[in-house]
């Protein structure tokens, strides 16, 4: 009778145990386990992070890290960490977490305009995604790719068109300018090819004077005017004496793209550069800037008018009067450096 006694009691208490740790590991797996009052938290998980590197990322967020971590270990994800952007929702438990660290990588959004070297556009990327600007930088110069895209070091920036893309965070850099020749090579469909053979240009070349119509204004419905300005001299084989194209060849000369130049002097004029439109002939070698897709359309659609000069309008900022004579031009050049000498610009 004591035996049996003591059976039960065993068998009891074993039970209450096994209750108890049931419970417990029911708890660590299925219990909310998030500190945050938002609705939802983004964790970013680098692609060669430790497991201590993802627990402080969580810590934050999470009011248990020792049961996340053992669950972490029970479901393997401890030795098969990935990388990317993942969304932690508030009362998520344990399993719901690792679930989403696991397989629910997010995309985020990627946008970049204007940039006027592909320095410039790594670091700016940079900023958005994983990779550093050091490796962007020498994936959009890697030489091999360049040829094999159609690209050298002058046209190099062309490729790039301006836009928000949806990329996942951990994107290398070859991953991201691979896909970005992948959309360069979409927007020029066959009828904007035929729209530039139309122009005698190059889908390169068109990016490069898009550029210049980019500089030239920042008024969108103004872009097709002055495109057809530039389209005319073309044409007719005058040079294009763009301001902007000067300005380029001194940043570019000097290594320093920061430099702000509000008035050209006729000295600049005589830079000796390729890029340099008082002095060469013809579209420059490569774009100097990044143009908006609205400039870009503005060559493939020029406006059909006679103007072959313009000058900016003190008048009505951000605009310009055009001409169609060099008289007419210079008559309207008047009112813009008596402005210019008003406000005092001298370089």
């Amino acid at each position: 009778m004591h035996l049996k006694r003591v059976l039960w009691a065993t068998a009891i208490l074993g039970l209450v145990i096994c209750s108890f740790i049931a419970y417990q590991i029911y708890t660590a797996i299925f219990s909310p386990n998030t500190q945050f009052n938002n609705e939802e938290a983004f964790v970013y998980i680098a692609s060669d992070a430790t497991m201590e590197e993802v627990k402080a990322s969580l810590e934050p967020l999470v009011q248990d890290l020792s049961t996340f971590e053992a669950v972490a270990d029970r479901k393997g994800y401890s030795s098969n960490i990935k990388g990317g952007k993942y969304v932690i929702k508030k009362g998520m438990n344990n399993n719901d977490i690792i679930n989403s660290l696991r397989s629910r990588n997010v995309p985020v959004r990627v946008s970049f305009n204007n940039q006027e070297s592909v320095a410039a556009l790594a670091g700016r990327i940079s900023e958005q995604i994983e990779a550093d600007s050091l490796s962007l930088a020498q994936a959009f110069d890697d030489s091999q790719f360049l040829t094999e895209a159609g690209f050298d070091g002058d046209t190099k920036l062309a490729m790039y068109l301006p836009n928000t893309y949806e990329f996942f965070w951990n994107t290398s850099a070859e991953g991201f300018r691979d896909r970005m020749h992948r959309e360069y090579t979409k927007f020029w469909t066959e009828d904007r090819l035929a729209k530039a053979q139309k122009q005698n240009l190059t889908p390169a070349q068109v990016i490069s004077l898009a550029a210049i119509v980019q500089k030239e204004t920042v008024k969108s419905d103004e872009r097709p005017r002055v495109a057809g300005v530039y389209l005319n001299r073309i044409r007719k084989g005058i040079l294009l004496q763009a301001d902007p194209t000067v300005i380029f060849a001194i940043k570019k000369e000097t290594g320093n793209y920061d430099t702000i130049i509000k008035r050209v002097l006729y000295r600049d004029l005589e830079i000796d550069s390729p890029y340099n439109t008082y002095k060469n002939a013809g579209v420059p070698p490569g774009p100097i800037t990044m143009p908006d897709i609205s400039s870009i359309k503005a060559v493939l659609n020029p406006e059909k008018h006679d103007y072959l000069f313009f000058v900016a309008d003190v008048s009505n900022f951000g605009y310009h009067i055009f001409a169609e004579t060099l008289a007419q031009h210079n008559r309207n050049k008047v009112q813009y450096i008596r402005w210019l000498n008003q406000q005092n610009v001298r370089r």
